[in-house]
């Protein structure tokens, strides 16, 4: 579970033109099939304007993200997938940057282990580009508020990011359809796996004590989250802007 994170503000509602400034969110919902008029119906309350938060982010945090199929794996569909990955790649990314600029770090070890992982998202972030093209999303803003400068909250929010980017790339491996994108995403996922066992290790140990929901291997399975709930989880962090 993400911690609360404060920001010094709350705004109630923006509109398209406020969030979409350079244009990359109606880039990325064209190239996904949406047209204007479903952006409005999705995330209007009237006259174009939009709320702000979970309600917008719920649904899609990325339009593109938007038409992934659970059904019909296709080479389209790859690249809704690989979007998909892409944001929270660059999501994981911004938020280590962020807390490197602030060293919100309780001790050299932590200090480490957001140096480290921060090299290892920005590879995934070139990696998926590199293989998308043209078709590779904008990266969105972020603002992460105290996540980046409270110790606590810091080390709340990477065990969460990395937990849940685990289940992410689980939950998306039967839609994909092609052979290279399963492995360039097995690649990455066990390797977010590693991360999220290291920060879990870092944040409760590994004792005797220790309760076992907290360990770096917590259970025999891990438990795939699917688009929908892994957005839903995302968008209520009010992290993407």
């Amino acid at each position: 579970m993400f911690p609360k994170r404060s920001n010094g503000s709350d705004p109630s509602h923006i509109t398209l033109e406020t969030v979409d400034v350079d244009g990359a969110i109606r880039e990325t919902a064209e190239a996904a099939g949406i047209d204007r008029a479903t952006f409005l119906r999705r995330g209007a309350v009237g006259g174009g304007t939009f709320v702000a938060g979970s309600v917008l982010f719920s649904g899609f945090a990325h339009p593109a993200l938007a038409a992934i199929s659970t059904k019909r794996p296709s080479k389209a569909n790859d690249v809704k997938i690989l979007n998909y990955a892409l944001t929270l790649e660059y999501l994981e990314n911004e938020f280590y940057l962020a807390a490197l600029q602030n060293k919100p770090f309780a001790n050299d070890q932590i200090g480490k282990f957001a140096t480290i992982t921060q090299l290892h998202e920005a590879a995934h972030v070139k990696q998926l580009r590199a293989v998308l093209g043209s078709k590779a999303i904008k990266k969105p803003t972020f603002d992460f508020g105290d996540t980046v400068t409270d110790p606590a909250k810091f080390q709340a929010t990477a065990q969460a990011l990395e937990d849940t980017g685990v289940s992410a790339y689980a939950g998306q491996g039967p839609n994909v359809a092609q052979r290279a994108v399963v492995q360039a995403a097995l690649a990455i996922h066990s390797v977010e796996a590693r991360h999220a066992a290291w920060i879990r290790f870092l944040n409760h140990g590994a004792n005797p004590s220790t309760a076992t929901k907290d360990l770096p291997a917590p259970a025999s399975f891990d438990a795939p989250k699917s688009e929908k709930s892994v957005l839903k989880i995302v968008g209520d962090t009010g992290f993407i802007k």
